[in-house]
């Protein structure tokens, strides 16, 4: 099984784990040894995942401002999770392949691995989404047939961008690229570098 394959039946299980209740508040319940990489993988879509409906729930028109106040700080938090998470995931590939010798004449890629299967777990979601519109029996014959078009699309999409993460992985293993791994400096989350906080203290 390549990492992709795994990867994206994981992201599959978190995504179905998580519809069992559809509610952004239910506790994970991640079935994978802590340190893992599966269970890394399995953290990392689950997040996705309640992100997903709190981005739904908070472009409610309706929705009370005190609420959504509360609302955009969690998916602040969930955001800042995210990331942290997918620098824990390039950790994971930095260790798997510390013992690489890179080629002369390596080459680096715009993106770490990690970051492309961020991408791969975000697909997975507007698949499972876009699958339910093309199913949507009380939604007209032409919004199905559009959704369907997407999915056709989504699902080619993530063909091919597992294929690229698995020859990533592959040219790192082989030394034909070069791991190279940029810390996120986040400027606003920091009190020491975001002004509105600084200056206020």
């Amino acid at each position: 099984m390549t990492f992709t394959e795994q990867a994206n039946r994981i992201f599959r299980q978190a995504i179905n784990d998580y519809h069992l209740t559809d509610n952004v508040d239910t506790p994970i319940r991640n079935p994978y040894d802590r340190d893992s990489i599966e269970n890394r993988l399995y953290l990392k879509c689950w997040i996705d995942t309640v992100q997903w409906h709190l981005e739904d729930i908070i472009r409610d028109p309706h929705i009370n401002p005190v609420e959504a106040l509360a609302l955009k700080r969690r998916i602040d938090r969930s955001n800042q999770d995210r990331t942290d998470l997918v620098e824990d995931i390039d950790s994971y590939f930095r260790q798997y392949y510390s013992h690489v010798v890179p080629q002369d004449g390596a080459r680096l890629n715009t993106e770490s691995p990690a970051w492309a299967v961020d991408r791969l777990s975000i697909l997975a979601l507007k698949i499972f989404h876009m699958q339910e519109q093309a199913d949507r029996q009380d939604a007209t014959p032409e919004h199905r047939q559009r959704c369907q078009a997407k999915l056709d699309v989504l699902l080619e999409q993530q063909r091919d961008l597992s294929t690229a993460i698995d020859q990533l992985l592959d040219d790192i293993e082989a030394g034909r690229k070069v791991m190279k791994v940029y810390r996120q400096m986040k400027m606003y989350n920091d009190p020491a570098t975001n002004p509105v906080l600084y200056k206020k203290s």
